[in-house]
């Protein structure tokens, strides 16, 4: 592989009380827990030592403050585009709440009832993907799961309900980029949180 071609690093904001409960978090603009203020410095940690051309980060504080935490806040730029998932009338809900209702219901392949459809979170992802790839350099995103693993398979030309396959934990470190050439974009790491606390 080609290490002279671009690489986007994905960082997923640490835990946050609802992270931990598992509520769907979408806009609902939660601060970091104190052992996710820990694990962003860890994520800090795993990424000292790299050089970035440009960092974005979401306007939601749990990303935000896991940037400035890993020791980007000074040059992070914020990106409307990289807020998580708009889950309308779920937002806040359990998974087996959801369920209780809508038996079949599943987020990458339904969305949310006054929120975003899968192809909706899609059309964000392409919009970042294209500001990005306009960029010489590596690039550093922080967000939210749900975001960047739609982010992650509209990268590799999956559908944006192909994030279904890409699971992600909190203060995790993710890379896509390229094989041998622009015409083959892969996933390069995917998932990485050896270095978080629990």
């Amino acid at each position: 592989m080609s290490t002279s071609l671009q690489m986007v690093y994905l960082a997923r904001h640490g835990d946050t009380a609802w992270t931990v409960s598992g509520q769907h978090t979408g806009l609902t603009d939660l601060p970091l827990l104190p052992e996710g203020e820990e694990n962003a410095r860890r994520l800090g940690e795993r990424l000292k030592g790299l050089q970035f051309a440009k960092v974005f980060t979401s306007p939601l504080q749990r990303a935000k403050r896991t940037c400035e935490l890993a020791g980007f806040g000074s040059v992070a730029a914020t990106d409307p585009d990289l807020v998580e998932w708009d889950y309308g009338k779920y937002e806040g809900l359990l998974s087996a709440q959801i369920l209780k209702e809508r038996p079949d219901w599943k987020l990458f392949r339904d969305g949310c009832p006054g929120g975003e459809s899968p192809a909706q979170v899609g059309e964000r992802a392409d919009r970042v993907i294209g500001r990005v790839q306009g960029i010489a350099g590596n690039v550093l995103l922080f967000s939210s799961g749900h975001f960047l693993r739609v982010l992650g398979a509209r990268w590799v030309g999956l559908e944006a309900a192909g994030g279904r396959y890409f699971t992600l934990s909190t203060a995790s470190l993710s890379i896509v980029g390229y094989e041998h050439n622009l015409s083959e974009p892969v996933v390069r790491l995917w998932n990485d949180n050896h270095y978080v606390v629990s």
